[in-house]
């Protein structure tokens, strides 16, 4: 599994900190290649690790920006990504179990503990096989593609 991972100049100690957590825990995170500076612009982290997300077979993103907003909502603008805006480890789990997400942002603003838990919550826990959150999932999929009209 390829885990990209990417922050805003807010999230570049927290985003250190959880690759230091990972590859303790034998797991190797992908940095996006994007440069940080003082005013950089968290839409470009996300588009850009959202579209390696989608073009890489069974990766995952994480995305660390001061509160998680910002990346959520620019990653879920890229067709294909379905990212969790995590305050918590049942916010990661329902996320990506629920909602099959495939990117999970944070914030740099939340406890560094707690950050780890989710984001191993998040990498750990299986893609669903219950039948009515693949329904669900399978709508959001085709509105995506313009496939499905909401009633």
């Amino acid at each position: 599994m390829t885990i990209y991972i990417a922050a805003d100049h807010l999230g570049v100690e927290t985003k250190k900190e959880i690759i230091k957590h990972l590859e303790s825990n034998g797991i190797k995170t992908t940095e996006i290649g994007l440069e940080n500076y003082e005013l950089d612009h968290y839409p470009d982290f996300a588009f850009k690790l959202g579209r390696l997300v989608r073009e890489t077979k069974d990766s995952l993103g994480i995305l660390i920006c001061g509160n998680g907003v910002g990346m959520s909502i620019a990653a879920n603008k890229v067709k294909g990504i379905r990212c969790v805006k995590a305050n918590s480890v049942d916010d990661a789990f329902k996320g990506k179990q629920h909602n099959g997400c495939n990117v999970i942002a944070v914030g740099a603003d939340t406890n560094i503990e707690l950050i780890k838990e989710i984001i191993d919550t998040f990498i750990s826990t299986k893609p669903t096989n219950i039948d009515r959150y693949l329904k669900r999932i399978d709508k959001i999929i085709k509105y995506e593609n313009g496939e499905y009209n909401e009633l």
